[in-house]
């Protein structure tokens, strides 16, 4: 799976099932957010309000689950990612591997930038990234810092965390501020206590990684902040990726560096 359009052909088929880190390098990884139409603008409204969080890359027109071909050639947003997360009222109510029986006529679906998308550039420049060198799934913290509402949009931000050397973390700072519409530079370094965050062997999303002796926790904005947000704000129906497996669209990382 070199490609993008080869991962997604592997994902629909049910081929690939797992997280995606890693998977196609070199290719854009998208978060997404599907609402029904009546709720869409204010989610709109949510993500211009908190543009680290929710980058916004692409929106679809009401009933339409293709992005633009510019992202992504004949994609489809209810099959094309290998398992989704559907929230209503407040509660996750269901995981499945495609949408088919889901979508609705006035559904819009977002994409959101992926942290995922600066990795490679780390790794590039010599910067470890645990998750991937372990063959997990990223790990993601719900903090104590509230994202800003929007209409009925309001609930707490969410994290994802990599363990960097302490004489590298300006390197990775500065690496990853190139990249401002996939989170872009962290939101905090170091004490995990400052964002809420009681026990970083306890993720509440996706897998917990080990930080060896001289490094430094430093955690970026997540495109999960959305599921947050909807079990705090009991929207009647969100739907989801679920955390760690991603949209892989046919753009290249290196077209998102600023």
């Amino acid at each position: 799976m070199e490609t993008g359009a080869q991962a997604r052909e592997a994902i629909r088929a049910g081929r690939w099932t797992g997280p995606t880190a890693g998977l196609a390098p070199g290719y854009t990884q998208a978060n997404l957010v599907i609402l029904p139409k009546a709720d869409a603008f204010d989610f709109l409204r949510f993500a211009v309000r908190n543009p680290k969080p929710c980058p916004v890359l692409d929106v679809t027109a009401p009933g339409s689950p293709h992005p633009d071909p510019l992202w992504a050639e004949g994609a489809d947003l209810r099959t094309d990612l290998p398992r989704y997360r559907v929230y209503e009222h407040g509660g996750l109510t269901a995981e499945p591997a495609d949408l088919l029986a889901w979508w609705r006529d006035d559904m819009v679906a977002f994409l959101l930038g992926c942290s995922f998308t600066f990795e490679r550039a780390l790794l590039a420049e010599g910067v470890p990234v645990r998750h991937l060198a372990c063959g997990c799934n990223v790990p993601m913290y719900r903090t104590s810092r509230e994202t800003r509402p929007a209409g009925c949009f309001h609930g707490p931000l969410v994290v994802s965390m990599r363990p960097i050397p302490a004489d590298q973390v300006a390197k990775a700072v500065q690496i990853t501020a190139r990249y401002p519409s996939v989170h872009g530079a962290p939101v905090h370094i170091g004490d995990p206590a400052a964002l809420g965050i009681g026990d970083l062997t306890r993720p509440d999303y996706g897998d917990p990684v080990p930080i060896q002796p001289g490094e430094v926790p430093v955690f970026w904005a997540c495109g999960v902040t959305p599921q947050a947000v909807a079990l705090a704000s009991c929207i009647p129906l969100m739907i989801t990726h679920a955390p760690g497996h991603m949209f892989i669209t046919d753009r290249q990382d290196i077209e998102l560096a600023g």
